[in-house]
């Protein structure tokens, strides 16, 4: 079985990684005019080296220039191991901090560290070098690791750094298959005859050969054309393998570096993230907030405001929880690591991890945002995954969108939505259509309010309402009143009975069932969320399957009855229903598919003579009819 390992040289400029990976690999990863002239590495390189038993070692050679730091990070972001290069004559320099900073933010998993042009150095310097440099990397994720020294000129050393390598590629864990399929785009070019091609280390998943895929967050889909590793065609790529993809249907210009490549509506861009922030014990000065910062996650640059939750500044070594708001839309999942760069001067300042890319809204100082971060933070699968299920409100949310929202693949995902729906704690609204039970209940209660308060106002009138309360009345005993304070109105000359003020204000087309009657029955139910509630969730309301059986608890309680159910479903599928009923907001029929529950699939049209509700209606108005007698 193949394994895929991606290591990545950090350290000072000149001092020989570059020609240290030519020297290991015989690839020269110096590929630019530019890099040729000046004898210095500007952008990222690529080499590998294939071990006994299907083992490849996959190198990227980052630039060493503090000018260039932001192409290192773009080449650094999904490497599992780390290359310290540290020339022995010069020592440790500022550049192999940063880089060993930059490292350590990243949460690398291990490394070692290379001693590079020790044939230029007396075995007894070498040896202040070594301890200098374990002073370096103590505290961090170098520490015990193996100081290898080494000369790419002469060649002594390295077999045992090749050896070194291969002992920690064998320890790296496998990265997981079962997650969204993400590659972060380092390099864009043509090939004569193929079109677009992009580069990167598939972070995550799998690709293969004729995949729908897009390009985020410029919304460009393409189509898979070919895949290869190391300059050899592959049916399919997965995660930890360097990546080359030539794309169809899309331009060399429409891409950059930055973008991410993955399948189609999978993704979701954010310009606002919450997660954790670390500020480096050696940064310049604190950090305060608001303050505009680099923000780096995989291969993307962007300008950023720190919004600190709990704080007014952040000090050198100390921990918080951030949002950050972000200048260009970022793609990224929880548990992404990333780094922070002060916008001038251009240094690394500190870190962190994202813990939410689609955070719901609370007030930037609130308590209940901190308790959302912190649960994020520290609870299990389960607990995470109901949290952000609880935080999109009444609309629910499908099963795709809620992928990009979580650090689980789609097996896992579902899996953990199965345990949580058969406990009690997620609904299902529909087969991919999650809701959580709170979301539910206030639906219930908001229903239930808005229906027994337009109830009391139809069958009392708004003024005994205000002053004695109104019991629920028979629909025979509202009809007769209504017909009494019809029959009471004054006769105008050539008019006809006057109309009440509420019915003149009525649109024409709901104007004829003025006089009781001349219509079977006037809308008796209609269910209006007239106010603007807060994150505009409520308006969807009327629309929400999980309203369906609300009807039938309206039926138990007594409120109405079963013939009434039926005759306002056929008037809202028969658009009967008016623009305005005694001021209520217009539903069109299928705005109130909450009362679906009520329609009787084999019942024919409405104005069918042998339709069941046309009949008890008729029979209805008869009844109003002999009251009114």
């Amino acid at each position: 079985m193949t394994r895929h390992v991606v290591v990545g040289t950090a350290g000072h400029i000149d001092h020989g990684k570059t020609s240290l990976v030519k020297a290991l690999t015989g690839i020269d990863t110096d590929r630019l005019p530019e890099e040729k002239a000046r004898g210095i590495t500007i952008d990222l390189g690529f080499a590998f080296l294939e071990e006994p038993g299907g083992l490849t070692i996959e190198i990227v050679d980052v630039p060493g220039h503090e000018r260039f730091v932001k192409n290192m990070l773009a080449g650094v972001g999904g490497i599992d191991l780390a290359m310290l290069v540290i020339a022995a004559d010069e020592g440790v320099m500022p550049q192999t901090r940063e880089h060993l900073a930059i490292c350590s933010l990243l949460r690398i998993r291990g490394g070692l560290v290379a001693l590079t042009k020790t044939d230029l150095v007396e075995p007894d310097w070498l040896e202040l070098v070594r301890d200098d440099v374990a002073t370096l990397v103590r505290a961090t994720f170098l520490q015990g690791a193996p100081i290898v020294p080494v000369s790419a000129k002469t060649g002594a050393g390295l077999p045992e750094l090749r050896q070194a390598l291969r002992r920690l590629a064998e320890s790296v864990p496998e990265r997981a298959v079962d997650q969204l399929a993400r590659l972060p785009i380092d390099r864009v070019f043509t090939v004569k005859g193929f079109g677009t091609v992009v580069t990167g280390t598939l972070a995550a998943g799998r690709l293969a050969v004729d995949d729908r895929v897009e390009v985020y967050p410029k919304g460009v889909e393409a189509k898979v054309r070919g895949l290869q590793t190391h300059g050899h065609p592959v049916a399919e790529a997965r995660a930890g393998q360097r990546t080359a993809v030539n794309l169809q249907g899309v331009e060399r210009a429409a891409l950059e570096r930055g973008d991410v490549l993955a399948h189609a509506g999978t993704l979701v861009p954010a310009v606002l993230v919450d997660g954790t922030l670390e500020l480096l014990p050696d940064a310049p000065r604190g950090l305060k907030t608001r303050t505009r910062v680099r923000f780096h996650a995989g291969t993307s640059e962007i300008m950023a405001r720190v919004l600190l939750l709990d704080r007014a500044e952040l000090a050198p070594g100390e921990t918080v929880f951030a949002s950050f708001r972000l200048e260009a839309p970022l793609v990224a999942l929880p548990s992404d690591r990333f780094v922070v760069r002060s916008y001038s001067p251009i240094v690394t300042i500190g870190g962190g991890t994202l813990l939410d890319v689609d955070p719901p809204r609370f007030k930037r100082k609130a308590p209940a945002l901190v308790a959302h971060l912190t649960l994020l933070q520290t609870g299990g699968p389960e607990v995470v995954l109901e949290e952000h299920v609880r935080h999109v409100g009444a609309a629910g949310v499908r099963l795709a969108a809620l992928s990009g929202r979580v650090p689980f693949g789609p097996e896992r995902l579902r899996g953990l939505l199965d345990a949580l729906v058969a406990a009690g704690r997620v609904l299902v609204v529909d087969r991919d259509w999650f809701l959580h039970p709170e979301s539910g209940s206030r639906l219930r209660a908001l229903v239930v309010g808005a229906l027994a308060a337009f109830h009391r106002a139809q069958l009392c009138g708004e003024a005994e309402v205000h002053q004695h309360g109104c019991p629920v009345r028979s629909n025979d005993d509202v009809r007769r009143r209504q017909v009494a304070e019809h029959e009471a109105l004054p006769m105008e000359e050539g008019q006809g009975r006057a109309q009440p003020a509420i019915e003149r204000e009525r649109p024409r087309q709901v104007r004829r069932f003025a006089d009781p009657r001349r219509t079977p029955r006037a809308p008796d139910v209609v269910v209006v969320f007239a106010e603007r509630p807060a994150r505009k969730q409520l308006h969807r309301v009327p629309r929400h399957p999980l309203a369906q059986p609300f009807v039938h608890d309206f039926h138990d309680a007594g409120v109405i009855d079963a013939p009434e159910r039926q005759d306002l479903a056929a008037k809202a599928r028969n658009g009967a229903l008016g623009r305005k009923t005694h001021g209520l907001q217009r539903h069109a029929p299928s705005r109130l598919r909450m009362l679906g529950s009520v329609h009787d699939p084999h019942a024919t049209s409405a104005e069918h003579p042998t339709n069941p509700i046309r009949a008890d209606a008729l029979r209805r108005r008869n009844v109003v009819d002999r009251a009114a007698a």
